[in-house]
């Protein structure tokens, strides 16, 4: 992610999944902030994604491990968020500044009513909590553009960008204005 933003001419953002072992294990804070401080990345380029399984334990310790990596500046994600244990009770308890709508319902959101009404209601929750969103599997056109029209920020997925190696992402975004 620094080498990304020293060869790019505008901020690029970084998003990494941590798994559930990683967050328990009570040291991501301080691995998060000496891999900003020798690398010289601004925290806010990064965003450290966890999913809701994660939160299901709501354990004092993932609280405040999720507390201390919010006080290092990055962002917090809630992953894959309408599956499974969905709780709304998250997004009031935890640090998270971005929502992640799973493409399961991304999928549908064209064709199935049920999957746009889920849809809706979370971009409509998150603007309220003044969260970010973002619709995951985005593979068509028309699945960008309703998420758009529903007012979700941003969308990861197929139609976006196929995966590259690390060194042709910032000739990939620098030619199309991806961000």
């Amino acid at each position: 992610a620094a080498a990304w933003n020293r060869r790019s001419s505008a901020p690029v953002r970084v998003s990494v999944n941590l798994s559930a072992r990683q967050v328990a294990g009570g040291q991501m804070p301080a691995l998060v902030n000496a891999a900003l401080e020798v690398n010289g990345l601004d925290p806010d380029l990064v965003c450290l994604e966890i999913t809701e399984s994660l939160l299901v334990d709501e354990t004092e310790e993932v609280e405040r491990v999720l507390q201390e990596l919010a006080a290092t500046g990055v962002r917090l994600a809630i992953d894959d968020f309408g599956t499974g244990y969905s709780s709304l009770a998250y997004l009031k308890k935890f640090p998270v500044d971005v929502v992640k709508i799973d493409q399961s319902f991304v999928a549908g959101i064209e064709r199935e009513g049920d999957s746009r009404a889920i849809v809706e209601a979370i971009v409509g929750l998150a603007q309220s909590l003044g969260l970010h969103t973002v619709g995951e599997g985005v593979e068509t056109p028309a699945q960008l553009r309703v998420l758009r029209d529903m007012g979700c920020e941003f969308a990861q997925g197929f139609y976006v960008a196929k995966p590259v190696p690390p060194e042709a992402f910032v000739d990939l975004i620098e030619g199309t204005g991806i961000r």
